[in-house]
């Protein structure tokens, strides 16, 4: 496989400074570091490949051939590589000693954290429950039983990890800090104690139903409230629903997410809602009452005389409710008029007649339209 393009490896021109080039190798060499991907194989390969650009391209000799001749340049064999990794140690500087900072932030996201014993580690994980409503039940609201296995308290022991009466002693593989470094090369990663989980101690004598842990995996059964109103998308927190901590630390949370259905008579634009409802052609022409639905039954409408076909009534206070209020949205009706399709002979000849006696006049979108478009037609 040909090299790429030393310039494009660091993501810089062609004109960049020796500073500029420095900076565009720190950036790119941690984020190809193998020990910050330590699941991708090609990691190492992208690293060792911005090591190789950076140390043509920082040596102006160097530089100077390759600008001419390209890799060619260095195709002889006589060229000698620095290893990678002691190139990162030269331009980061340090020996890769624990004790955060710099480097070690940068690339593990933070100081050392020790001896954090007991500490947040032990906080049960918080959920997401994806809930389906139905638009009748989110723009009324309802109350849901939600059924998720989940860590739950264990009952034996009470949440301890420990039978009764046993203690807990000082874990030995991290020696009660909670924390165990590990060498990667020239790094030192800080990580949280496999064998205690983060708390500095070990249950001597562990529940034989939780097995030390303090929980256990269990079907629960969560009541909850939905207020009339909630949107498509929302989320609702229920605290302390999560699952239980280990050995007695907290609960996390539950978050639901509110998926609502799409309705098969009506559609929602926030807090109001539209639909479309067919109407005959006889009450658009001579005007009438028209039956609508509403979410909370029919409503009536007054259709005027000569109502075109997509005029949109709207009624006042029949939308949803707006959350955590009285005040509601309106109700939006398109009507579309039904036009006749199985004519009988009488029926023809009755509106032949009746197109014959009707004029432009009556037609005003018919004259209007004509106007605009008469040089189309000339």
């Amino acid at each position: 496989m040909s090299k790429r393009d030393y310039y494009e490896v660091l993501g810089i021109s062609k004109g960049a400074s020796s500073s500029e080039i420095k900076k565009a190798y720190r950036k790119a060499a941690v984020e190809h570091h193998p020990d910050k991907n330590p699941d991708d194989p090609e990691a190492e390969d992208r690293f060792k490949e911005v090591g190789e650009a950076y140390e043509i391209l920082s040596n102006e000799e160097k530089r100077a051939a390759y600008d001419r001749f390209g890799h060619s340049a260095f195709s002889g064999g006589g060229q000698r590589s620095h290893d990678p990794f002691d190139l990162f140690r030269e331009v980061f500087g340090g020996g890769g000693g624990g004790g955060g900072g710099g480097i070690f932030e940068e690339l593990f996201g933070g100081g050392t954290g020790r001896g954090r014993r007991g500490g947040a580690n032990n906080r049960g994980a918080d959920l997401r429950y994806d809930l389906e409503l139905t638009l009748e039940e989110a723009a009324a609201g309802t109350e849901k039983q939600l059924e998720l296995e989940k860590a739950v308290v264990c009952n034996t022991c009470a949440g301890s990890g420990s039978s009764s009466g046993s203690g807990t002693t000082t874990c030995h593989t991290c020696g009660g800090h909670g924390q165990v470094i590990s060498s990667r090369g020239f790094f030192q990663v800080q990580q949280t104690c496999p064998d205690c989980n983060g708390t500095g101690t070990i249950v001597e004598n562990p529940c034989p139903d939780c097995r030390g842990e303090g929980r256990l995996e269990k079907l629960s059964r969560i009541k909850l409230k939905i207020p009339a109103g909630i949107a498509h998308g929302s989320r609702i927190r229920s605290t302390g629903n999560g699952e239980a901590g280990w050995r007695g630390g907290g609960s996390g949370d539950l978050y639901v997410v509110v998926h609502i259905k799409e309705h098969d008579v009506f559609e929602r634009e926030d807090n109001d809602l539209f639909c479309e409802v067919p109407i005959p052609f006889i009450i658009a022409t001579l005007g009438g009452e028209l039956e609508v639905p509403t979410l909370t039954g029919k409503a009536s409408i007054k259709i005027p005389p000569g109502t075109q076909n997509a005029t949109v009534f709207r009624l006042r206070d029949r939308g949803i409710q707006f959350l955590n209020s009285t005040r509601k949205g309106d109700l939006m009706v398109q009507v579309q008029v039904e036009i006749p399709t199985k004519l009988n002979k009488q029926q023809r000849e009755a509106l032949q007649t009746f197109a014959d006696t009707i004029g432009v006049k009556n037609s005003p979108m018919h004259e209007s339209f004509f106007k605009k478009a008469k040089r189309f037609f000339s």
